[in-house]
C-alpha cells in the first residue's frame, strides 16, 4: 500500500525505492523462460508437468495428487466445486484474509461465515469455528496467515466431529509445517499461491493438493473447461487425441511460461527461506524496544513459512497511526503492506451480508493496526538496514522517545 503520486527518493540519499514483496528472480528463471518461448510451447505443457512433479515431491505427495492452476483463487474455487458442496452450504473462514478467500466461497455458490482470530497467532480460532457451526455448515477454510500454521489438530478434530470438508488456504504457507506434516496435506484440499509477492513466484499461478483421488481428478478437469484431456496430451507427438467435455468447467490452467519460473523458484526455496530467516531475526532484534507487538514465536513442533513480517502498533504508545506510518515509510522510500483490513471493513461484504467489523473484534483490531514490512530473499543487507533505521526512527519520533 502506498500513496498515489510520484515516488520519492529515499530520505537517506538516492537509494532506490524498496518495493514491498519484490520477487527474487535469478538467471535460471530467465533462461528457462527464454527456452520456453523458443520451444513454441507456451500453454499447459511439459514444464507445467515438471513443476507439478517437483511440487508434489517437495510436499511428499504423489504427482497425481496435485494440479497446477493460474491462481490460488482458482485453486480455492475449483476445490470447493470438486468437493461437491451443495449450493448455499456454509463455509467457515477467517475475517483476516485477502478478499479472494471469501470471493471463492461466493463464486462456488456457497455462503461465507466468519470466525474470529486468535489475537496472538492471527490465525482463525478453533473455538470460534465451533461456535459458528450451524446445521448448514459443510466446510472449514482455514488460512495459514503470514505462513504460521493454524492449529490443525483442533481444526481437523472439529471437521471429523461434524463431518466437514477442510480446504486449506496455503497462499502464505508453502514451507509451513505443523507437527511434522506440511501445510496443505491435512485437509481434503490444500491451495497454494505463486503470485509475484509469494515465496515461490510464477507471476500469477497456483497449485492444488487433493487427498482423495477422485476429487483432485475432478478439480484438474474443471480447471480446463471440464475437458477430459489437456492440450499437451491432445496435441502430442503421438498424434491427435479427441477430448470430451464432461462438465462446465473454467479457464484456470497454468501456462508453461509461468511454470518455467516456478521450477527454479522451487529449487531455491530452502535457500531463500534461510535468507528470510536472517532478515526476520534482524527485525526481531531491532524492534524489541519499539511500541509495537512483534510476531509471536512459533508454536512447538511447527515451522512457519516466514512469508509476512507484521508489526502491530500499540496505538496509545506510538503517537502515530498505522496509515501515517505507511505514508512516512513511503517518504523514506520503503514500500509496506496491509494484511489485511478485516473482511467486514469492505463495503461489498458489509452490504451483502450485513456484517459489521465489531462482530469480530480481534480481526478488526489487527486489520486496523498492523503493517507488513519488506521480507524478500532478494533484499540486500543494506536494504534491510534501511528498513530497520526508517521504521525505528519514525516510531521513536512518533512516541517522543
Amino acid at each position: 500500500m502506498k500513496p498515489s503520486g510520484k515516488k520519492p527518493e529515499s530520505s537517506q540519499g538516492n537509494d532506490p525505492y524498496i518495493v514491498f514483496g519484490a520477487p527474487d528472480i535469478g538467471e535460471e528463471e530467465i533462461a528457462e523462460v527464454e527456452a520456453c518461448l523458443r520451444s513454441g510451447w507456451l500453454g499447459t505443457g511439459p514444464r507445467v508437468a515438471r513443476f507439478e512433479r517437483d511440487f508434489a515431491a517437495y510436499k511428499g505427495v504423489r504427482s497425481d495428487q496435485v494440479a497446477a492452476v493460474n491462481s490460488c483463487t482458482a485453486a480455492l474455487h475449483v476445490s470447493m466445486v470438486a468437493a461437491g458442496l451443495e449450493p448455499g452450504s456454509e463455509v467457515i473462514t477467517t475475517p483476516l484474509t485477502f478478499c479472494a478467500t471469501v470471493n471463492a466461497i461466493i463464486h462456488a455458490g456457497l455462503t461465507p461465515v466468519l470466525a474470529d482470530i486468535d489475537p496472538v497467532t492471527m490465525n482463525i480460532d478453533p473455538a470460534a469455528i465451533e461456535d459458528a457451526i450451524t446445521p448448514r455448515t459443510r466446510a472449514i477454510l482455514p488460512v495459514h496467515f503470514a505462513g504460521r500454521p493454524c492449529d490443525m489438530d483442533a481444526i481437523m478434530a472439529i471437521a471429523k466431529k461434524y463431518d466437514l470438508v477442510v480446504i486449506e488456504d496455503c497462499a502464505h504457507a508453502i514451507e509451513t509445517e505443523y507437527h511434522g506434516r506440511k501445510a496443505g496435506t491435512f485437509g481434503d484440499f490444500g491451495c497454494f499461491s505463486f503470485y509475484a509477492t509469494k515465496n515461490v513466484v510464477t507471476g500469477e499461478g497456483g497449485m492444488i493438493i487433493g487427498r482423495e483421488q477422485s476429487r483432485i481428478d475432478r478439480a484438474r478437469m474443471l480447471a480446463l473447461h471440464g475437458m477430459s484431456k489437456d492440450a499437451w496430451h491432445r496435441f502430442g507427438d503421438q498424434g491427435y487425441k479427441h477430448y470430451q467435455v464432461v462438465e462446465a468447467g473454467f479457464k484456470y490452467n497454468m501456462m508453461d511460461i509461468q511454470a518455467a519460473l516456478g521450477i527454479h523458484q522451487l529449487a531455491r526455496l530452502e535457500d531463500n527461506h534461510l535468507r528470510r530467516k536472517q532478515i526476520w531475526d534482524r527485525y526481531m532484534e531491532a524492534f524489541t524496544e519499539l511500541p509495537v507487538s512483534l510476531p509471536a514465536a512459533p508454536a512447538p513442533d511447527t515451522r512457519p513459512a516466514l512469508h509476512l513480517f507484521t508489526l502491530q502498533l500499540k496505538e496509545s504508545l506510538c503517537g502515530i497511526g498505522r496509515d501515517a506510518l505507511i505514508n512516512a515509510m513511503y517518504e523514506h522510500g520503503i514500500g509496506t503492506g496491509v494484511h489485511y483490513l478485516s473482511i467486514p471493513e469492505h463495503p461489498y461484504y458489509s452490504d451483502r451480508f450485513s456484517w459489521e467489523p465489531k462482530q469480530w473484534p480481534n480481526a478488526m483490531l489487527a486489520g486496523r493496526l498492523t503493517v507488513s514490512l519488506p521480507l524478500s530473499a532478494g533484499l540486500s543487507d543494506a536494504e534491510v538496514a534501511r528498513v530497520i533505521t526508517s521504521t525505528s526512527s519514525i516510531l521513536k519520533r512518533g512516541s517522543g522517545s
